[in-house]
Parts: C-alpha cells; sequence; structure tokens
C-alpha cells in the first residue's frame, strides 16, 4: 500500500546562489557527510546539490509533513545503490514519523527518482508498505 507521495522542483541557479553565499553553513546545515561527499566529487555538484534538495523536501511532504514538526534536513539521506539507483534513508524524527505511518506487520520501502536538466532538478518520492515476510 502506498503511505505517502512527494514531488519537488528545485532551481539550480538559486541552489548555487546558496551555496555561494553561505559555502559550508548551508552544506552543513542541509546536507550529511555522505551527500556532500558525494556532490562535491562530481563535475556538476550544484546539481548533485540540488537533486538532493529536492529529494529532501519530496520526501518531507510524502511524510506528511514538510519540513516541520521536529523533522530536520539532516534526518533524511540521500544515497546510492552500487548501481547508481538513488535511495533514501531516514533518522531521527523523520524515522519516527516513517514508523507512525507504517502498520504493524509492514515494512516500509521508500522509492527516489532524481532528474535534473538545466535549470531545473526535480525528485519524486514515493513511500509504500510492504506486508514483513517474516513475523517476527
Amino acid at each position: 500500500m502506498i503511505i505517502g507521495i512527494g514531488a519537488d522542483l528545485a532551481n539550480v541557479d538559486r541552489i548555487a546562489s546558496t551555496l555561494e553565499r553561505f559555502g559550508d553553513r548551508f552544506r552543513n546545515r542541509v546536507f550529511t557527510e555522505e551527500e556532500q561527499i558525494r556532490a562535491d566529487n562530481r563535475e556538476n555538484f550544484v546539481g548533485t546539490y540540488a537533486k538532493r534538495w529536492a529529494a529532501k523536501e519530496a520526501c518531507s511532504k510524502a511524510l506528511g509533513t514538510g519540513l516541520r514538526m521536529g523533522i530536520s534536513w539532516k534526518d533524511m539521506t540521500v544515497s546510492n545503490l552500487s548501481i547508481g539507483q538513488p535511495t533514501m534513508k531516514l533518522n531521527g524524527w523523520a524515522k519516527k514519523r516513517l514508523d507512525f505511518l507504517t502498520p504493524n506487520g509492514y515494512e516500509p520501502v521508500i522509492h527516489v527518482t532524481l532528474t535534473d536538466d538545466y535549470p531545473w532538478a526535480q525528485a519524486f518520492v514515493l513511500i509504500e508498505a510492504l506486508p514483513r515476510l517474516d513475523p517476527n
């Protein structure tokens, strides 16, 4: 069953100007160390940050709260599987919210898709709950 869906569109130029103006202060407030390492090792690092920004916004919407009710930017981490597929890891209040939304006997699965076409970066997040195979 689907328990949440969120989408966000970010302007790459806006993220670039925020990075120029606030630098590490912005990076450290919004992005985890893992996300910063990935972005900073890419040629199009601004686009990478913009996609992750959009993914965090989309995830907070899929959780039904937006970025309020205690959810922090760093409660959500966008990472990639070895094949490149983006994933979302939650901790802190975002994880608590996910646990609250997930029915007993179900396991949450977060699907993430990212795209960019200058000057836009876009993300969709779908959270589903699948029946737990192991009832314990």
